[in-house]
Order: structure tokens, then sequence, then C-alpha cells
């Protein structure tokens, strides 16, 4: 068996390109695979990429604070030539209302005042000073619109909001992926696209490799799958999904983009807004738009897809839907007759919080279940995974003795064993697309 490489990485999305820069930076020959013709072509494309701090878990707030330093360093954390063009991130902070759903945002603010990561309230008033296009009425909860009640709202107001100064979005999601391939090619990291996985092979109860479809063998003695929406099936593949308490599924979701209301221009003057009152999430886009996506309320049903290749690419009612909630809380929208905006897949988990964790097959390991709110963590779970790996390939039982690691910016150390995939379902999580 001739050695292909010392880590094969499944997955060149934003977090499998920084698992390969991660590595590659730390001396390890590492080949990355992907059956799309380009890098960051996969989920990673059609996401949001909004960078936000705010999360309801302590552990989730210590690492999306701890991503955010990446995106503002950026040109510094990539290393590449001044020539270069890379991926920008535009701050334009992130405003969460505060509803009975999120708790009033008490742990939110109480997390973020723990780590020293910046935020302030904002009165009513002061949201309206904000967003002067926005109506402070509440319509929690969140309804179908074939609801007879949809539209209607609840007779209380909005209480006011929590804004987090140091929030935005990357506007080329599939090009900071790039930038980050880039990166690592640098360091002698090899990619194949075009590349799809067939078989995890296995010799002497560890793994060995890789079958690709075009019958190509591949062999390492580290696999890491970071597959995105085509985890599980990996997964499935490696044996490994007996010893899981964390499931994940490919979740399909539909991304609104419309017309910013006429005499506000959203795109220089907007700012993330998360709104669980209405469920939905904002960012301004380009061409003074607005994309708008959901909070996934209890009252839509979820629309898993079988597989990460063989789903509706169509925009349905839902989209309708999400145009009309957010209508709700800004009267002047236009709506156009024109559906215009992303359907893609989601790797959602269990309870929505990502694996970043070994398996039972040794050797093979998996930074899956990313849910749509993990692109902000990309750097950070880079570096971490690799840590991870170094530190089991080196003998020690991450299941008995989980890593401890400490995260570079903030100083903060954090137990690794949070994003275990034999951790109890995390009661804490928002059960959606907020993590």
């Amino acid at each position: 068996m001739t050695q292909t490489a010392d880590a094969i990485i499944i997955g060149t999305g934003v977090i499998g390109a920084a698992v390969a820069f991660e590595l590659a930076k730390a001396g390890w020959k590492t080949l990355s695979l992907d059956r799309n013709a380009q890098v960051g072509h996969g989920s990673t494309a059609g996401s949001c990429a909004i960078i936000r701090m705010h999360y309801s878990t302590f552990d989730g707030t210590a690492f999306a604070w701890e991503g955010y330093h990446y995106w503002r360093d950026w040109k510094d954390y990539l290393g590449l030539p001044d020539t270069d063009d890379i991926a920008q991130f535009r701050e334009v902070g992130c405003l969460v209302m505060k509803t009975e759903a999120n708790g009033h945002l008490e742990k939110h603010m109480k997390y973020s005042a723990e780590l020293g990561c910046p935020f302030d309230e904002l009165s009513p008033e002061q949201v309206l000073e904000k967003l002067p296009i926005y109506a402070l009425d509440s319509y929690a909860p969140a309804k179908r619109m074939d609801d007879p009640e949809f539209g209607k709202p609840n007779g209380a107001k909005m209480g006011g909001a929590v804004f987090w100064p140091n929030g935005g979005y990357v506007t080329d999601p599939a090009f900071s992926a790039q930038n980050l391939m880039a990166a690592a090619r640098q360091h002698g990291a090899k990619v194949r696209t075009g590349a799809e996985v067939v078989k995890i092979l296995q010799e002497s109860g560890r793994v060995s490799g890789v079958k690709l479809k075009d019958g190509t063998e591949l062999n390492a003695p580290v696999v890491i799958n970071v597959a995105g929406p085509g985890s599980s099936i990996v997964n499935r593949m490696a044996g490994v999904l007996e010893d899981m308490t964390i499931e994940t599924r490919p979740l399909r979701q539909e991304v609104v983009h419309v017309p910013s209301p006429a005499g506000f221009d959203f795109e220089q003057n907007g700012t993330i807004v998360s709104d669980s009152d209405i469920a939905c999430y904002v960012r301004p886009e380009h061409g003074n738009h607005i994309l708008v996506g959901s909070e996934d309320p209890e009252c839509d049903p979820h629309q898993w897809a079988d597989d990460d290749v063989t789903y509706n690419r169509e925009f349905t009612d839902q989209w309708t839907t999400q145009a009309m909630r957010y209508a709700q809380r800004v009267p002047s929208l236009g709506i156009p007759s024109l559906t215009r905006g992303v359907v893609d897949l989601y790797d959602a988990s269990t309870d929505w919080i990502p694996i970043y964790d070994k398996s039972a097959l040794p050797g093979f390991y998996m930074a899956c279940g990313t849910s749509g709110n993990q692109y902000k963590n990309a750097p950070i779970a880079g570096k971490m995974m690799a840590a991870l790996v170094a530190y089991c390939e080196a003998g020690n039982d991450h299941d008995v003795s989980p890593l401890q690691f400490t995260l570079p910016y903030i100083g903060q150390k954090i137990d690794v064993g949070f994003y275990s995939r034999r951790r109890a379902i995390n009661e804490e999580s928002s059960f959606s697309v907020l993590g």
C-alpha cells in the first residue's frame, strides 16, 4: 500500500479548507477531495456567511467570539501575497430583537459579558433610529400564511434589542474557501476536485484511505469527513454511525432576496437582524437587496432530504412565507413577483450544534452537523480539528479524556468534548439555525 498523504480531507467547503490549511501549516501532507468542479462550490457557496457572536450557550459564544477575530484579520491569517484578492468581511453589526423565545437575551448578554465581547442594549426608540423602516408590533408566535391570524399583531410591542457591533458578513463565501485553500497550498496541501468518494477503506481495524467513483484508491492513515450535507453518507460508508447519539441529516432551506424599501439603502445602512418574533433573520445583500432567512419556527415543517444530490432546487411557497413574515416588520417592503435567492441544504445535527470529533473507527474524524450556523467558526474549527487529530494520533483517548483546547485570541480554554458525537442532546440549544 503506497501512502498518498498523511491525511485525506473530504470536502473543500470553508471548514474543510480551514482544516487543510491548519494541518498543512502544522507539517501534515494533506490531500483535499471534492466531487464539485471548484473549491467552495458545495453548501458553502449558498451560505449566508453571517459572522455573529450571540449564542445561547457559553461554549458557542466563546467559539464564535474567537472566530470573529480571524475574519477581522483575514489577510494576516491567510498569509497570502499582497497581490492576491481576498474575500471581504463587512462589519455592519448584528441587532437581535428581545423576545420571549430567546429569553430576552439574558443568557446571550451574560456569556458575552463574561467573555469581554462588546454589546449594547437598545430601547425600541433606538432600534427605530437604526432602522427607520421598521414597525415594532409583535406577531409571535410565527405563523404560516394559511393561518387566519397570519399578519395580525398580537397587541404587544417589541421591547427593544441587543446590538453586537462586531457582527457582519462575508460578501462571497465560496471565495473565502478558495482563499483558505490557496493559503493551504502555500504549505504544500494538494487538492483534487471532481473526485467523488464512494468507499472508506479500512485495514487492520483502522481507516486506510478512500476509493473514488472512478475506481482510484487513495491511501492515508487519517481521513477527515467535512462533507457538509453529505456527511451522514460518508459516516455510513465508514460504519461509524452506531456509537453516535447525535445524527446529521441534509435539511433543505430557502433564502429570500428582496429589494430594500424605497428611500432606505439597506446595503449601506442596514445591519444583520435576528428576529424570533417573526422567525426571520436578515442581512444586507448586494444591489441594495435584503437577504431573508428562516429561524425555523415550530409551525414550519422541516424539509429533510434523502441525500445531498436529489432535492428540489426550485422555490416553493416557503419563499413567499418568509418574505411576508419580514413584511410584518417592514410594512413598506415590496415583494416582487420574480423570486430571487438561494435554495440549498444545511448539514443539520440533532441539536443543531456541530460534531467536531474522532469516531469509532481509528483514524477517521468528522467535522460535520454544522447546521447552517458554523460558517463564522470555520477558521477556529480548522485550528481545533488539527489539534484534535494530533491529540488522538499521539495515542490519547478523546472519548475518555477530551482535548482541552485554548482559543488563541481570547485565551479561553474549552472542552472539545462539548462537540462530541456521543454527547447528550444539548437542551440549551435553540434547536434551529441559531445553534
